[in-house]
């Protein structure tokens, strides 16, 4: 099947199925339930468990049966899943609406074995090169100890993913490393603080983010660190010395000073460029070896993606998984809570990739869509999580699945408080299934709420970058199915439109052009503050 003419989900005889079966088997009094399925089946558990490269998901809490799963590979099939994946990895421009490829999955092939297609070979040997350059700069910045500190300064892609990647590798990192800080927000008060922190301005050095090298955000806090760096006695003929960038558009990045400029392909998003010199930061903290270990674990699973069959392929499991909750059973959102203190931003760091990329009610042909697509992704760290919002997860009015993400081995040493962490995990998972009854309705619980349970055996580098590039390939399966283009981010631009506009209106105090509410809002905070306010 072409991938540029495949059928949306919807138009196909699998959708209308699938449709049909949750009714008939999914709803009213005669509904699915979890603890009648193991009754039936106590090995379901070994049937619904996959495995991928460093990733072991199991699937048997999941509220799903065998003729469910049967049909959704049915739709896989007849969307033309397959051809659009290899359509992605061989570096067709399935970014539709950019005309442009999606290139994140080359910029982890391994720099010693030549691309076996002749499109994409000189692509990778210019960003391998460009890659080796970026590890070798952080090789040398280490050896020579000139900086105390590095600043990383982006936003959205160019700050989530080495963000993630730093908390997650905190034991990997090397003794002679920097110190990193992250700045990303508008709000000067994240700046000022890390400014606050750094032991010199000679000492430090700027590493800035982009992609575009026009995000208003990083632009701002660039320039604000340029001019707290001549401030603070750095010699003006040294800024190129202590910036750095990190962007497919040198030109723009030079013009404000930054000396070394590290590039990536105009085709790699900026959500999904962890892989290549945005993962500078990361570079300097664990070594080369280290980032390399990253590159290698999510290779493996780009391979899983292309190779295994549909019926044993992660990513591809997850993502009809998805596509089943969101469409047929009518889950708003999903809830995503690892249990490893290195992962407590991981929920950040999906709600961009998944939302930004899905959140879209438009198809890749301009089409509306009939249906929904991305949930809403939330969720925080267990175990604190359990005394947060666990309450609605067990009795709240909807029903929210929930997906564990658990290590097993840890980097400390300390067991017992693994055993325990591990433990609360298992129980909240068993807890949301079985539910308890009560004489008290108060202390009541339905049960028969829906958990998947992934599992990692070592939070390494290797390992991370596995379970990184299968939520990116998750995330483009249910896309796939659900006709989007899942590179394109326009709401992110709409927002960056007006954001101008108002700051103009703002500083010279003139409201003309703009709605009631927008211009009411805009007197009040140009208004001088009242007179006994002890400012």
């Amino acid at each position: 099947m072409d991938w540029q003419s495949r059928p949306r989900c919807d138009e196909t005889p699998a959708w209308r199925a699938l449709g049909a079966h949750a009714a008939a088997h999914f709803s009213g009094p005669q509904a699915f339930d979890l603890r009648q399925a193991f009754a039936q089946d106590p090995a379901r558990p070994w049937h619904l468990a996959v495995q991928g490269p460093h990733v072991y998901a199991d699937l048997s809490r999941a509220l799903i049966d065998a003729p469910a799963r049967a049909l959704l590979l049915r739709l896989a099939e007849e969307c033309g899943l397959a051809a659009h994946r290899d359509a992605m990895l061989a570096g067709q421009h399935v970014n539709v609406s950019e005309d442009r490829p999606a290139l994140h999955p080359l910029m982890r092939w391994p720099a010693e074995s030549p691309h076996p297609l002749e499109n994409l070979r000189q692509i990778q040997r210019q960003s391998a090169s460009e890659l080796s350059n970026m590890l070798s700069f952080a090789e040398q910045v280490r050896a020579q100890g000139r900086f105390d500190d590095v600043v990383h300064i982006g936003i959205g892609g160019s700050d989530l993913g080495p963000r993630l990647a730093l908390q997650a590798l905190a034991p990997d990192i090397l003794p002679d490393a920097p110190r990193v800080h992250f700045v990303a927000n508008m709000d000067g008060h994240e700046l000022a603080g890390v400014l606050g922190r750094l032991r010199s301005a000679t000492r430090t050095l700027f590493v800035l983010a982009s992609k575009s090298f026009g995000t208003a955000e990083t632009l701002r806090n660039a320039q604000s660190a340029r001019d707290w760096f001549l401030a603070q006695g750095g010699p003006p003929q040294a800024l190129a010395e202590h910036f750095v960038a990190l962007t497919a558009r040198p030109d723009l990045a030079r013009a404000l000073g930054a000396g070394r400029c590290f590039t990536f392909p105009e085709g790699v998003g900026g959500r999904l460029s962890l892989w290549s010199v945005i993962g500078l930061p990361v570079a300097l903290a664990v070594g080369s070896a280290g980032f390399r270990a990253l590159l290698a674990g999510a290779h493996a699973m780009d391979q899983h993606f292309a190779q295994a069959p549909l019926s044993a392929n992660l990513p591809v499991q997850l993502g009809l998984l998805d596509v089943w909750y969101r469409n047929f059973l009518h889950f708003p959102s999903r809830c995503v809570v690892p249990y490893h203190h290195g992962l407590r931003r991981l929920p950040a760091y999906l709600q961009q990739l998944e939302m930004e990329s899905n959140g879209k009610r438009v198809d890749a042909r301009g089409r509306a869509v009939p249906f929904d697509t991305a949930p809403v992704i939330w969720g925080e760290e267990g175990s604190g999580a359990q005394h947060a919002f666990f309450q609605l997860l067990h009795q709240g009015t909807r029903v929210v699945p929930v997906e564990f993400v658990a290590v097993r081995r840890a980097a400390h040493d300390l067991p017992e408080h693994q055993a325990r962490l591990l433990a609360n995990a298992l129980a909240q998972a068993r807890a949301l299934m079985l539910g308890h009854t009560d004489e008290n309705p108060q202390r009541c619980f339905p049960g028969n709420r829906p958990s998947i349970f992934l599992l990692l055996d070592r939070l390494t580098p290797a390992s991370l970058g596995a379970l990184i590039a299968l939520h990116e390939h998750r995330m483009f399966t249910s896309g796939s199915l659900w006709g989007l283009n899942s590179f394109d981010q326009w709401g992110v631009e709409l927002g960056k439109r007006h954001s101008l506009a108002i700051e103009q209106a703002l500083n010279q105090g003139d409201c003309s052009g703009l709605d009631p509410a927008t211009a009411h809002l805009l007197a009040l905070l140009t208004q001088p503050p009242p007179q006994d306010d002890p400012r």
